[in-house]
């Protein structure tokens, strides 16, 4: 994959120097060697999801794109967590992807082989089951409550301002309209959810070309 406007070596540094203006301890030279280690799977990751969305240049990360700035951090965060245990730099890197692009996203949280960010800041993403191909857009939440973790199947959109919360099942191939709230409700494959009068939804089938804008399927 082609760095745009970068060398390995110099979006290593670029990585180390974000965290050093976000974080600065001086433990830069721990944080520089947990990087390095985990950096060439990370892009690996990060190619097959830039690769597998179609807004974006095929074989080509621009760390200055931001959507694709969100992924790598938490790419490279929960890659250097699960391979190594070790929590100090992905806290670091979580907290990096808060600074710089205002997005929630733990680095324990499992997130799909390929996502698409629309716009990242405000978006709120607890423990959850994530399917492949998930659209996420400002404001999106998804958040558990005690023991009832959300279950969003494939090829999802959550549209800004949504939340899925609590004991809910997205099926397949499902879009979250813009504001709507739902909480302990099962929404069906195939549909889009409006808000309804006093909180119920209103399913409609969803366009079955939607998906085209966001990915290559």
């Amino acid at each position: 994959m082609k760095l745009r406007d970068h060398t390995r070596e110099s979006l290593l540094a670029y990585t180390v120097a974000q965290c050093a203006s976000v974080v600065p301890d001086g433990r830069e030279a721990a944080f520089r060697a947990a990087v390095d280690a985990h950096l060439d799977e990370t892009l690996e990751r990060l190619h097959v999801c830039i690769n597998g969305c179609s807004p974006w240049r095929l074989d080509e990360f621009n760390v200055l794109q931001s959507s694709q700035h969100t992924i790598y951090l938490y790419y490279l965060a929960h890659t250097i967590w699960t391979r190594s245990g070790d929590t100090a730099a992905p806290t670091r890197l979580f907290l990096m992807n808060k600074t710089f692009n205002g997005i929630d996203l733990f680095y324990e949280i499992a997130m799909p082989q390929v996502f698409y960010i629309g716009h990242s800041v405000g978006i709120v993403l607890a423990k959850a089951t994530y399917g492949n191909h998930l659209v996420l857009y400002q404001g999106a939440t998804v958040g558990r409550h005690k023991d009832q973790i959300p279950v969003i199947g494939d090829r999802v959109v959550l549209y800004p301002g949504s939340a899925v919360a609590a004991g809910s099942v997205i099926g397949d191939d499902v879009v979250i309209s813009q504001g709507v709230r739902v909480i302990n409700r099962t929404v069906p494959d195939g549909m889009i959810a409006f808000a309804g009068e006093g909180g119920d939804l209103v399913l409609r089938p969803r366009p079955n070309d939607l998906l085209q804008e966001y990915f290559r399927l």
